[in-house]
């Protein structure tokens, strides 16, 4: 056998085998994905080249992912999710419907111009406070937090790590981004509430009599709070001009900056030390994300999406509308059982590829500095967007904001399954891709295509 067959079928069965061992909860799903790992290692499928695409590949996601854990993790002892949690509570007067509703109110918006596990990583102390308040299992809310982050990221270019991804890497501005995308994000977002009284019934039926003495407290860090929130509104003003001004900061760099400048207020208020804040970031399923990139850089390896870039143009020819489609379903799919980032990285270089064959654009669209594309190539781009970030939606490992929601449920004590994950994702995320289809139709039906 070629040494190359073997490499795919040991590669392909090592991607099978981390998939098969957390959806069957066999061991610790960080564990899996690193055994995966050292065993393209061993066999050297896996080398010093293969890390460094990886780090081209994943520094954006983790950056974005470690600023926004630096920032919730800052505003921690200053007691504003204490106090942003009794107001939302009384807000709710003790309705699991109210709570339910309310929280697609308070994720969606922060989740148009924050990262979508940025959002989870600073909500999820709010939603366990009220649903506790409830008596209420907090998984059910904190893994519709995660999915209502996935949809509300498709809001504006910087909402997911995905969408960002396809969107810069074809030169469309946040302006053009609102004008073709938000809408079907909006509606996402809004495909979520018919699924709320049936898969979360427990909660959206509860009724509580809340105490007649109930009130906010006040802030116990003041200055640490206000310093924080400057910071927080710092990132997300750059988050939505950065890449508009002189020295063009892109979202990523946008993280780094925001957590270095979160650690600078921390040390300057002697409230903690530094060390303390960083030894309570979540590394367990930071390294868990970039073990999936590893996993996807040695699927890009074996070849098949080239494969699949020739197969493309033989099936579909150049009928866009049945490639748009045909992606939303396979990187639909794909997203659902690894990080949808690193699928769309590598979906994007299959789709360039295919364009170039059908000679819908010049060779020179392979340069990542081509911006050219025409009107008519948007609506595939977009389907791309719509599949990697609501695909993500189906199962634990689909997002980082899925496995930050389920790694932050597991440090409360309540570990979250593969398969209970699924029953809320799946449902959700079949409906919603149904509307994306329509939507990517109606794109090209806009563009006369």
């Amino acid at each position: 056998m070629p040494i190359g067959d073997l490499n795919t079928i040991v590669t392909l069965a090592v991607f099978v085998g981390v998939i098969l061992a957390i959806a069957l909860d066999l061991i610790d799903m960080v564990l899996a994905a690193l055994l995966g790992v050292s065993v393209l290692i061993v066999f050297g499928i896996f080398n010093t080249q293969d890390v460094l695409n990886i780090t081209r590949t994943a520094d954006g996601s983790i950056a974005l992912l470690f600023g926004g854990m630096v920032v919730a993790r800052t505003l921690k002892p200053t007691g504003l999710f204490d106090y942003i949690g009794t107001r939302y509570l009384l807000l709710t007067k003790g309705s699991g419907k109210r709570f339910l509703l309310g929280l697609i109110l308070l994720v969606a918006p922060l989740c148009a111009v924050l990262p979508n596990a940025t959002t989870v990583v600073l909500l999820a102390p709010i939603i366990i406070r009220v649903a506790v308040a409830l008596e209420v299992d907090f998984v059910g809310p904190m893994v519709l937090t995660a999915i209502i982050s996935n949809a509300a990221g498709l809001l504006t270019l910087v909402g997911d790590p995905a969408t960002f991804l396809v969107g810069s890497s074809i030169g469309m501005t946040f302006t053009q981004y609102l004008q073709k995308v938000s809408l079907g994000g909006l509606l996402s977002v809004l495909m979520v509430i018919p699924f709320l009284p049936v898969l979360m019934r427990d909660v959206w039926s509860v009724r509580r009599t809340l105490p007649a003495d109930l009130k906010a407290k006040p802030l116990e860090q003041p200055l640490l709070c206000a310093l924080s929130l400057v910071v927080l509104a710092l990132i997300v003003l750059l988050f939505i001009f950065g890449e508009d001004i002189p020295t063009r900061i892109v979202p990523p760099a946008v993280a780094i900056v925001g957590a270095s400048l979160a650690l600078l207020v921390t040390y300057g208020t002697k409230v903690e030390p530094v060390g303390k804040v960083l030894e309570d970031i979540d590394w367990k399923t930071l390294l868990f994300l970039i073990c999936l990139f590893c996993l996807v850089e040695a699927i890009n390896k074996t070849g098949l999406l080239q494969s699949l870039s020739q197969s493309l143009h033989g099936w579909f020819g150049a009928n866009l509308i049945l490639v748009a489609l045909a992606m939303l379903v396979f990187v639909g799919f794909s997203s659902s059982l690894l990080a949808n980032v690193p699928v769309v990285a590598a979906m994007l270089l299959m789709v360039k590829g295919y364009v170039v064959i059908a000679e819908l654009v010049p060779e020179q669209a392979l340069d990542p500095t081509f911006t050219a594309w025409p009107p008519s190539l948007i609506p595939v781009f977009v389907a791309m967007m719509f599949a990697g970030t609501l695909g993500g939606n189906a199962t634990l490992i689909g997002s980082s904001a899925n496995v930050v929601s389920t790694g932050i449920c597991a440090a409360n004590g309540r570990r979250v399954s593969f398969m209970q994950f699924l029953r809320y994702g799946l449902p959700i995320t079949l409906c919603q891709l149904g509307v994306s289809a329509l939507y990517v139709l109606g794109l090209f039906y806009l563009t006369g295509r």
